[in-house]
């Protein structure tokens, strides 16, 4: 009797799922089509135009946050740190360049805040142009990178612009601004690896002084070293020394 209750039940379902489908398939489905034709009128050049702009920006959009914000720091820092550790692809890169992009977000919070409340919104809701809310929303990206770039990169992308000596930060164009504060940031991040590396290599060379007094030449360092290395960071904490310098950084 439980056998038939079975085969009852899986009927049923059965019937079920091909009225729910007839029902779906018996209702009107949306058109979607894309045409491309000559343009009757300006408005319709425009138009096309701005969708054109807009994808771009869509697309472009990762290499624009990287450019313009702190992740170029952070993820060279981490490639360093997971490099002087030896661990080859422990933690992977998908969780590396995640917890990059969290720092990012976190740390751009209030750019991020300020060009939406002062240049977005305004947009959306129609008391600004585009050209006004990008001259708005800019600035405070600007100010971001002008406060961490370096002088010496700055002038050096000034001077190969060919562009006169700018007599305030205003004078200097965004195209200018944008290669000195990624010369600066990979700088920055080398110094920081460079420091990363030293415990690390100490324990290196360490273990191998150890190996070859011992007359184990057979034996390569690096796999002793490693669970050292390993300890040492955990002991020291030092996830938390390292984000927590990353985020001192910026200040």
């Amino acid at each position: 009797m439980l056998k038939y209750k079975k085969y009852l039940v899986l009927i049923v379902l059965i019937g079920a799922v091909f009225i729910i489908a007839d029902s779906a398939f018996s209702q009107s489905l949306p058109k979607i089509s894309v045409q491309v034709g000559d343009a009757e009128n300006p408005d319709d050049l425009s138009a096309t135009m701005q969708i054109l702009v807009v994808l771009t920006v869509l697309a472009l959009a990762p290499s624009i946050m990287i450019m313009v914000t702190s992740f170029i720091r952070i993820v060279v820092v981490f490639a360093f740190l997971r490099q002087a550790m030896g661990t080859h692809q422990m933690p992977p890169n998908q969780l590396l360049m995640g917890l990059a992009l969290i720092l990012t977000f976190f740390l751009m919070s209030p750019v991020i805040n300020e060009v939406h409340t002062n240049a977005i919104q305004p947009y959306l809701d129609g008391e600004l142009n585009q050209k006004e809310a990008y001259d708005v929303g800019i600035k405070p990206i600007r100010e971001f990178m002008l406060y961490q770039v370096n002088e010496k990169d700055l002038e050096l992308f000034v001077g190969l612009s060919g562009l006169e000596q700018p007599q305030t930060q205003e004078d200097i164009p965004t195209y200018v601004l944008i290669p000195g504060f990624i010369t600066s940031e990979l700088r920055t991040a080398f110094q920081i690896g460079f420091t990363l590396f030293i415990p690390f290599l100490v324990i290196d060379m360490v273990v191998a002084s150890v190996l070859m007094s011992m007359g184990m030449l057979m034996l390569p360092p690096i796999m002793v070293s490693l669970p050292f290395k390993i300890l040492l960071f955990v002991l020291v904490d030092g996830w938390y020394l390292v984000i927590k310098s990353l985020v001192a950084s910026f200040g």
